[in-house]
C-alpha cells in the first residue's frame, strides 16, 4: 500500500434475493481487504435485529407495516451512522459493509406510501440512494439461473418458494434502479468465480489493481441510438436524472479531470473524477470521489474553457436482467451532440450478432460506438472544431504520448481508432459512469425477509425535463446564488479522499 497516500472510506451496500449469497459475500471480501491491511466493518441487517426480536410482519395491519417499515429505516440510519463515523476516525483504510441499505425499504410499500414516508421525515432518494453509499451491489439469488442450488434451509427466517425468490430478487434490485454505481453479481458462473466477480467489482470501483488475481468478464459497451426515441410507456419502469458534465483545468500530464452533477426534483450529488493513462500500455484508472455541495461550488471555477458544459437527460432501466443507462444530449452543446443519444450497459459477450440481439428492442441501434473517441464526452465537448483542434484526444502511442489528431471530420458518426483501453477492451474516454452488467432483478424481502408488506429535475437551477434550456455555464451563477439558500439533510453523506490504483 506504498502508493496510497489518503486514507480511503469505502462504504457499500450488499443487497439481492434469497439465496444470493450475501453473507459468504460480506466474509470473502471481509478476508480480503483485511489481507491488504484495511479495517473492515460489517454492518448487521436492521430487519434481522428487529424481526429476530418476535414481530411477525404477517400479522400486522397495513397502517402498522408501514409504521414499521418506518422506524425500520430510521433504525438502519442511526446504526449506519455509528459505523460510518467509527470508518471516519480510523486511522486506516476502511471498507464498511452494509448488509441491505436505505433504499431496500422501498421496494415493499406503494411508491405514494414511500414518498408520503420521506416527506414526512424530510428525506429524499438522491440522499438516501446516490449520496449515502459509494457503491451497491445486487447478490442475485439462485432462483435465478441457479435453482438447483436453491436452499431455504440455512435461514431461519427464510420460507420463499423458487417463484416468490424470483420476485423478492426482482424488487430488491429495482430499489437501487438510479445510483451511479450499482453492480449485480449474477450466476452466470459457478459460486466461487461470483465471489471471485464481487471481490473484483469493489476492487476495481475502489481503485485497486488486482492484477490477474481475479477475473471479470464483463466490459463496458457503448451504442448509438436514432432518435426521436419511443413513448415513454414503451420502457421498462426506469429513473431519470439531470446530469451536468463540467471538465476542469489540470496541472496532470495524461490527465482528464470532470466535475458531475446528477440529481432528481431539486436534490443533487456530486462526484469528481481523475482519469489517468497509463505512459506505455494506455490504460486508464478512473478515481472517483463524492464531494458535498461546498466542494462542487469550490471547484466550478476551476472548469476548462476550451470545453461546453454537457447536459443530459440520464434515464436507468433493466430490460431482460440487463442493467442499462441511456444519454440523451441536451442543448446548449455543441452543434455535434444534438439529437446525440448514446446507451450503455455492460456486457461479456463478444459475438457482435448475439449482443445487439440482446438489446432492448423498443430501441433502434445504429451502430455500437465502444472505444470510438468520435463519441467519448471529452470529445464532444470540445468547443474547437476536431478538424483543427490540438486537444482532440484518440488514445496513446506506442512511446506513451498522447495522440491528438488534427484531421478529423467535425461529425459525430466519424469514428477513429486508436483509443486507449481499459481491462483490455477498448472504451470511451471520460463518460466513465458503469452502467454495470445487472442480469439480475432485483427484490427481497422486508429487508431480507419472506414476511412481505404492500409491496426532471433542473439542471443548474434551470428547468430543463420540459424542454426549457439553460444558459450554458451562466447556469453555474445559479447554484452560486442558491449556495447560502440550500438545505440538505445529511445522513452520512460519504467523502472518498482522492486516491491511486494500488497494485497488489
Amino acid at each position: 500500500m506504498a502508493n496510497q497516500t489518503q486514507k480511503i472510506v469505502y462504504k457499500m451496500v450488499l443487497t439481492g434475493g434469497p439465496c444470493g449469497g450475501k453473507t459468504t459475500g460480506q466474509s470473502r471480501l471481509s478476508t480480503f481487504f483485511e489481507n491488504l491491511g484495511w479495517k473492515v466493518f460489517r454492518v448487521p441487517e436492521t430487519a434481522t435485529v428487529l424481526l429476530s426480536g418476535g414481530i411477525k410482519f404477517a400479522d400486522l395491519t397495513p397502517e402498522e407495516a408501514l409504521k414499521f417499515q418506518e422506524n425500520l429505516l430510521k433504525t438502519m440510519i442511526q446504526i449506519e451512522n455509528t459505523f460510518f463515523e467509527l470508518g471516519r476516525t480510523c486511522q486506516r483504510n476502511c471498507l464498511i459493509i452494509c448488509d441491505r441499505g436505505a433504499m431496500d425499504a422501498s421496494a415493499f410499500i406503494s411508491k405514494e406510501k414511500w414518498e408520503a414516508m420521506l416527506s414526512a421525515n424530510n428525506w429524499n432518494s438522491v440522499e438516501l440512494r446516490d449520496n449515502r453509499y459509494n457503491h451497491i451491489v445486487h447478490m442475485m439469488s439462485a432462483a435465478n439461473g441457479a435453482e438447483d442450488f436453491y436452499s431455504t434451509e440455512d435461514h431461519a427466517c427464510r420460507s420463499e418458494g423458487v417463484e416468490l425468490a424470483r420476485e423478492l430478487d426482482y424488487n430488491a434490485a429495482a430499489a437501487w434502479i438510479g445510483h451511479p454505481y450499482f453492480d449485480v453479481i449474477d450466476n452466470s458462473t459457478d459460486f466461487d468465480k461470483k465471489m471471485n466477480r464481487l471481490i473484483a467489482c469493489v476492487c476495481q470501483k475502489i481503485g485497486i489493481d488486482t492484477g490477474d488475481r481475479l477475473n471479470v468478464n464483463s466490459k463496458k459497451r457503448k451504442f448509438l441510438v436514432k432518435s426521436p426515441l419511443v413513448a415513454d410507456t414503451e420502457f421498462p419502469p426506469f429513473q431519470d436524472f439531470d446530469v451536468v458534465h463540467n471538465y476542469l483545468q489540470s496541472d496532470l500530464r495524461k490527465a482528464q479531470v470532470r466535475l458531475r452533477k446528477r440529481g432528481q426534483k431539486g436534490h443533487w450529488s456530486y462526484i469528481h473524477t481523475l482519469r489517468k493513462f497509463h505512459p506505455t500500455n494506455g490504460q486508464s484508472v478512473e478515481v472517483r470521489t463524492q464531494l458535498t455541495h461546498r466542494d462542487y461550488l469550490n471547484l466550478l471555477p476551476q472548469r476548462d474553457d476550451a470545453h461546453f458544459t454537457i447536459f443530459k437527460k440520464r434515464r436507468c432501466f433493466i430490460y431482460n436482467n440487463q442493467y442499462y443507462q441511456l444519454d440523451i444530449y441536451r442543448q446548449p452543446t455543441h452543434p455535434r451532440c444534438r439529437g446525440l443519444v448514446l446507451l450503455e450497459t455492460y456486457s461479456a459477450a463478444y459475438e457482435q450478432d448475439a449482443l445487439l440481439a440482446s438489446l432492448p428492442k423498443f430501441l433502434t441501434i445504429e451502430k455500437e460506438v465502444t472505444g470510438d473517441p468520435a463519441y467519448s464526452m471529452y470529445n464532444l465537448s470540445l468547443k474547437e472544431d476536431w478538424k483543427t483542434s490540438k486537444k482532440y484526444y484518440t488514445g496513446i502511442d506506442s512511446n506513451g504520448h498522447t495522440k491528438n489528431l488534427n484531421h478529423h471530420n467535425d461529425d459525430k458518426h466519424s469514428g477513429h481508432n486508436g483509443v486507449a483501453k481499459m481491462n483490455g477492451h477498448a472504451t470511451e474516454k471520460m463518460n466513465g459512469y458503469a452502467t454495470e452488467k445487472i442480469n439480475g432483478h432485483a427484490g427481497d424481502k422486508v429487508n431480507g425477509y419472506s414476511d412481505k408488506a404492500s409491496r426532471a429535475a433542473k439542471v443548474n437551477g434551470h428547468h430543463v425535463s420540459n424542454g426549457h434550456a439553460p444558459k450554458l455555464n451562466g447556469a453555474h451563477d445559479a447554484d452560486l446564488d442558491n449556495f447560502k439558500k440550500s438545505h440538505r439533510i445529511d445522513l452520512g453523506s460519504p467523502k472518498i479522499t482522492t486516491k491511486v490504483a494500488v497494485k497488489i
